[in-house]
């Protein structure tokens, strides 16, 4: 069993741009190659966890997804990080699409993306962490278990009120969250 750091994906990895789902469009966040990069120096595996409702809604398909995802990840490759899982909910119970029109269990605050991840690739969820821009990533990573949670004030960050989450850290940029949750939270592992 290993830690891991999840990661929210837009607004945290990529800028934030309404369901995305031309690849084209596709950018980094500043500093998310360098907390990547981070978190794998320390040991940890990474993982993306994204709530991606417009393909239920019907605003983009799941190859629209895929497209998106591998453009991510040329992207990160280019800056020499890597993830090593990445995990979409694609379900909303106001969906147009049935097949994904339910209310799940893996849609955040809920923890099923985590709970799949951690089953699929030995993640030790009691040593994990959960970096996000919404109080949903944050209450999704609490539910899971991680040991540590953070808020970036990029994409919807800017607007999050986490006042009930006080253990957060709260800060402007992924690479700030990525040092002080590692500072905060040393993994005895390691």
């Amino acid at each position: 069993m290993r830690p891991a750091c999840f990661f929210d994906r837009d607004g945290v990895i990529i800028e934030e741009a309404d369901y995305i789902h031309d690849p084209s469009l596709v950018k980094l966040c500043p500093f998310a190659a360098d907390a990547i990069r981070a978190m794998h120096d320390a040991g940890r595996l990474v993982v993306i966890v994204s709530n991606q409702s417009g393909i239920a809604r019907g605003y983009f398909t799941v190859d629209d997804l895929h497209k998106v995802d591998a453009r991510m990840k040329e992207l990160l490759a280019n800056e020499g990080a890597s993830v090593d899982g990445a995990y979409y909910c694609l379900h909303h119970k106001k969906g147009v699409v049935p097949e994904y029109t339910c209310d799940c269990d893996c849609r955040k605050p809920k923890p099923g993306l985590f709970l799949q991840a951690a089953k699929e690739l030995g993640i030790d969820l009691a040593e994990s962490f959960m970096i996000g821009d919404k109080e949903s990533d944050l209450e999704a990573g609490i539910n899971a278990g991680c040991r540590g949670v953070a808020l970036v004030r990029t994409g919807h960050g800017v607007h999050q009120n986490i006042e009930a989450i006080p253990q957060a850290v709260d800060v402007h940029d992924v690479l700030s969250a990525a040092k002080e949750l590692l500072a905060r939270y040393p993994y005895p592992g390691k």
